[in-house]
């Protein structure tokens, strides 16, 4: 594909995958605007880019509030393809589900109707497999793109995935997309590898609480894992591949136990200083825990369930090759030590 010379938009450019996408396009000539919801921290992404990447000057940073219309048709002029990367992801389930459901359902529908008025050729708009497979627990089988998740038995955050995800389609399949503008998705797991700065990311709280020895042993529990420098090429492969349109694509680099990924970094770090607890706990006893501690209680409904993830579709129609489980792994854990953030 010949680069485009008209600027791609990224959504929620201060963000971890955000910037990693950015650093990327740049890297392959593109010029981009990003958005982000206040213009105070445009100085640190661009210095977190420049690290990278030396391309400020292909580098436009707009303000982009997904929960406001304004700015929103002024961010689409001239531009080609859209890269919807912007959604919240929390630590802990909020009072109320509504919280991260309107706007990430809302914010989708705001970015979407955008581009269609701008005439945008593409959307790429990142979900999550927690739209895929939330809700299967204890259905010990292997995910793809067909699945969908249960919204009657998830937590806020999968069902903002979902429902975003879903408006998506809806959108992009009605009436209302009198342009036939094309939206692909990626649909990555867990968002590992090396953080970019200092500012603290919710995905970063599994391997930095694990490397600070902050818990005593592990459930166990299975988790998918991708290198976020992963997620971005599949970002831009979503973008570039004429054959992706239409499509979401799970994006993983596979699926481990708690237990392993432990093992892994103590393996490691642990003859590094760091208290690394590689005990597995019993599935009752999480379940004990559960009752008094936030995080665990997240939990629990995944104990003991076996479960792959495909990429198939990914490897197969963009071409997507992804690092292994343990180099995203490590490659965060050494970001954060280098970052001084344990």
């Amino acid at each position: 594909m010949t680069v485009s010379s008209s600027p791609i938009l990224v959504t929620g450019a201060s963000g971890f995958l955000a910037i990693h996408t950015i650093i990327q396009l740049l890297e392959q000539g593109y010029t981009v605007r990003g958005t982000i919801r206040s213009l105070s921290k445009e100085a640190e992404v661009r210095e977190t880019i420049s690290k990278y990447v030396q391309a400020n000057d292909r580098l436009e940073i707009i303000s982009g509030d997904l929960e406001q219309d304004a700015g929103w048709d002024e961010a689409m002029k001239d531009v080609e393809y859209v890269l919807h990367v912007a959604s919240p992801f929390p630590l802990y389930e909020p009072t109320h589900e509504d919280e991260l459901i309107i706007p990430a359902v809302q914010g989708t529908l705001r970015v979407l109707r955008a581009a269609h008025c701008g005439k945008i050729k593409r959307v790429v708009q990142v979900s999550s497999v927690a739209a895929i497979s939330s809700g299967h627990n204890g259905e010990n089988k292997t995910f793809t793109e067909d699945d969908w998740s249960k919204l009657d038995s998830i937590g806020a955050y999968p069902k903002s995935k979902t429902l975003a995800e879903r408006a998506a389609w809806d959108f992009i399949n009605s009436a209302e997309n009198t342009n036939k503008m094309e939206l692909v998705t990626i649909n990555p797991p867990l968002i590992l590898g090396p953080i970019p700065n200092k500012n603290f990311r919710t995905s970063v709280e599994l391997v930095r609480t694990l490397m600070l020895g902050q818990v005593p042993g592990v459930g166990r529990i299975k988790m998918g894992l991708v290198d976020v420098r992963d997620v971005s090429a599949a970002i831009l492969l979503g973008m570039s591949t004429p054959e992706a349109a239409g499509n979401r694509f799970i994006c993983s680099g596979g699926v481990l136990w708690l237990k392993e990924i432990v093992d892994i970094l103590h393996k490691e770090y642990g003859n590094r200083g760091y208290k690394i607890n590689t005990f597995q706990f019993p599935i009752f006893l999480i379940r004990f825990i559960a009752l008094f501690d936030k995080k665990v209680a997240i939990v629990t409904d995944s104990l003991g369930w076996d479960y792959e993830l495909s990429s198939e579709k990914a490897k197969r129609i963009l071409k997507w090759n992804p690092r292994t489980s343990k180099e995203a792994i490590l490659s965060m854990a050494n970001s954060l030590i280098e970052q001084k953030l344990i």
